[in-house]
């Protein structure tokens, strides 16, 4: 059975969803406040003590006292955006790559930055498989589930300068 809560966080509301072995499945912002009970092709049930140490990790995180995560994942994907999001998790906290620069990594297997750019569009562990470090070939922000002011926001935490205007002339 899949269980998950959602919860506050600086930059708006969040759902985690675990598996039974208490797994991270998902972890996604949320549009609004109201948490579906099917979300993403999962049912869940809430369990805010099962979500506990994800919320503690994050909370760390946005207080600048968390630069690495030690939470079981249980992403579903290919083996393909597997290897994408393992990579993604080796990109430390504050750096950023360009798409094609993380494509490079994927060896023996280089990929283009339009691959990249999908796995990461597919990435249902949101901050924790870190896709907003991946920007765009020019220096632009581009594409993030979350939404390009919350990827600013989080870049920002990390100490990442970025240039506000272009970033957000998207």
């Amino acid at each position: 059975m899949v269980c998950g809560d959602h919860f506050d966080s600086p930059l708006g509301p969040m759902l985690a969803l675990l598996n039974e072995q208490g797994a991270l499945l998902r972890l996604d912002f949320l549009p609004d406040d109201l948490a579906p009970a099917q979300w993403h092709g999962y049912t869940w049930q809430r369990d805010k003590a099962a979500v506990a140490p994800v919320v503690r990790q994050l909370a760390e995180y946005f207080a600048g006292q968390r630069r690495v995560f030690d939470l079981p994942l249980a992403p579903r994907g290919t083996p393909y955006q597997h290897e994408a999001w393992r990579h993604l998790r080796q990109v430390p906290y504050g750096v950023i790559l360009t798409y094609a620069e993380l494509g490079m990594r994927l060896l023996p297997h280089k990929t283009s930055a339009r691959a990249i750019g999908r796995a990461n569009a597919l990435n249902p562990i949101s901050i924790i498989v870190p896709c907003h470090r991946i920007i765009g070939a020019d220096g632009s922000l581009t594409g993030y589930a979350g939404g390009l002011q919350r990827k600013l926001a989080l870049l920002e935490l990390e100490g990442v300068p970025i240039m506000r205007q272009q970033s957000l002339m998207l």
